[in-house]
């Protein structure tokens, strides 16, 4: 493992926020977040309209199971916690508690994925439907299926940042990546707080 620390700077500002070119990286990646948020906004409106048309196949009510959505919400919240403890220790230049607690976020990660696989599984195989089932299933499918996308790309993007962290140690450019791929992190939480309840509890409701 490389050294905690090899980087001078100044103590009263982050690591990376040390360099300009790294505090405009950061700036770029909230501007790219802002174009997730219409992403997002736009499946959501999608899903909102849909809901109601399930044609002849099963509505949310028959296919949404509590059981394996709440696990799915656990993992995913609980990475967030995990994700913070990482960036506290980001700023305390902790190299082994920060890798520690990215481990832990990325098994969570990797377990929410396993959940969601899993219930498409149960829909698909057991239930027998599909994203051409009915617009409702098409517009459940392309959200909750982006979202995992969106997991499945930070779970690759953190597994390349644990091995340059490795490779490197903490310099501004590697505690910039450890940060923004926290803020993406705690994005996808979001985006999934909205799923649970959007799609998840009013569905089994209404």
């Amino acid at each position: 493992m490389a050294a905690e620390s090899t980087h001078a700077h100044d103590a009263n500002t982050p690591l990376e926020y040390s360099k300009g070119e790294d505090r405009m990286t950061i700036l770029g990646f909230w501007i790219f977040l802002g174009a997730e948020i219409a992403l997002f906004s736009t499946l959501f409106a999608t899903y909102m309209v849909l809901h109601s048309r399930p044609a002849n196949g099963p509505t949310s009510a028959d296919l949404f199971k509590p059981e394996i959505v709440l696990i799915m919400t656990f993992l995913l919240l609980t990475s967030s916690f995990t994700g913070s403890m990482a960036i506290h220790y980001l700023r305390a230049q902790k190299m082994k508690a920060m890798v520690t607690w990215l481990l832990i976020t990325m098994a969570l990660g990797l377990g929410f994925l396993g959940c969601e696989i899993f219930e498409f599984y149960e829909y698909i195989g057991h239930e027998g439907v599909s994203i051409k089932t009915s617009a409702f299933l098409s517009a459940f499918f392309v959200l909750v299926g982006t979202h995992g996308l969106h997991v499945t790309i930070g779970v690759g993007w953190l597994t390349c940042i644990l091995i340059q962290l490795k490779q490197r140690g903490f310099t501004p450019k590697t505690a910039r990546k450890v940060f923004i791929i926290g803020l993406y992190w705690h994005f996808l939480d979001i985006v999934w707080l909205f799923i649970f309840t959007l799609v998840y509890l009013s569905g089994m409701v209404l």
